[in-house]
């Protein structure tokens, strides 16, 4: 009786198929990315135009974005900023020519690289990849209902952080003219998004009369916005620095598209007025702190008194 149970539970001398198991693991399907799973409408795809369908892709577009920016929390504007890098120019923001970099010495050690928790840029073109595909949803079922303002809104708002303007510039007008004329925006919501359709208009396309126009057909009462406009009318840098730090978030990140010519146009008034200056007062013209202007290679020299010597006297 003993020796017949222990046969029952010996383990059998038949094998398998050598890696059979393994084999059928490998096929299985990769966790589909649900922001992936639909193309766009505009290609052809016809999956988006039910209306819960819309609700459930939007609650899994925020609940990403919410993630991302919930892992990267000490390090927001460093993640926006990410998904607009592009390859290194050959020449500094400033126009000029890179300043050969000195040699590390030979005991430096490495410098540690920067990494994010997640992938940022794969992740937020993701999200705004998603956004695209939900406005065109919208558009295709001619939704004009509390959802789609609300999508609107959220897309708007995360394609400003990031910069990219070929999102957010057409929802605007989406926004500003076929969901407003359906059903009109609050007061403070109308003046938050026509503002940030001026500020475009002014700061990044550099049309100031199309600016002016669109202030004037939406009667936009904005004193900060104003003096934005101003300031790029009358070449008044101070004013732009103070706005600049005055505005929201998401005008600030507008604003930036102007920033460098700001700039620029502060140093060249500096160049021509000053043979030297403060450090200080350097700075505070350009916004800028000084070991930054030495990257984008101003070429100006820093003395041991923090002065700094724009053009030297000529010698007589």
């Amino acid at each position: 009786m003993t020796s017949r149970t222990n046969d029952q539970l010996r383990p059998t001398s038949r094998r398998g198929a050598s890696g059979a198991w393994r084999r059928g693991d490998r096929l299985k399907p990769a966790p589909a990315d649900t922001l992936e799973l639909y193309g766009l409408p505009s290609k052809g795809e016809t999956r988006l135009n039910d209306f819960r369908t819309q609700e459930l892709y939007f609650s899994k577009l925020i609940e990403r974005y919410m993630r991302l920016c919930a892992i990267n929390e000490k390090q927001l504007s460093s993640l926006f900023a990410s998904i607009t890098l592009t390859d290194a120019p050959t020449t500094t923001p400033l126009g000029l020519p890179f300043p050969a970099a000195p040699p590390p010495p030979a005991d430096a050690l490495p410098a540690a690289p920067t990494t994010f928790n997640s992938p940022p840029i794969n992740d937020l073109a993701t999200v705004l990849s998603a956004f695209r595909k939900l406005r065109e949803a919208i558009t295709a079922t001619a939704r004009k209902d509390a959802f789609a303002r609300r999508a609107y809104f959220f897309g708007i708002h995360a394609a400003v952080l990031c910069k990219d303007w070929a999102s957010y510039l057409p929802a605007l007008n989406y926004l500003l003219t076929a969901l407003h004329a359906a059903t009109p925006l609050s007061p403070p919501d109308l003046k938050e998004y026509v503002g940030l359709l001026v500020l475009d208009q002014a700061c990044r396309q550099g049309d100031i009369a199309l600016a002016h126009e669109t202030r004037l057909r939406y009667n936009l009462k904005d004193r900060r916005v104003d003096l934005v406009l101003k300031a790029l009318v009358a070449d008044n840098w101070v004013v732009f620095w103070k706005m600049k730090k005055a505005v929201d978030g998401y005008q600030r990140s507008i604003m930036e598209f102007a920033e460098q010519g700001v700039r620029v146009h502060a140093l060249k008034c500096l160049g021509k007025g000053y043979l030297s200056a403060d450090k200080r007062f350097v700075e505070r013209s350009a916004d800028r702190e000084w070991a930054e202007l030495v990257k984008d290679g101003v070429g100006w020299a820093l003395t041991d008194e923090d002065k700094v010597v724009i053009k030297k006297p000529k010698q007589k």
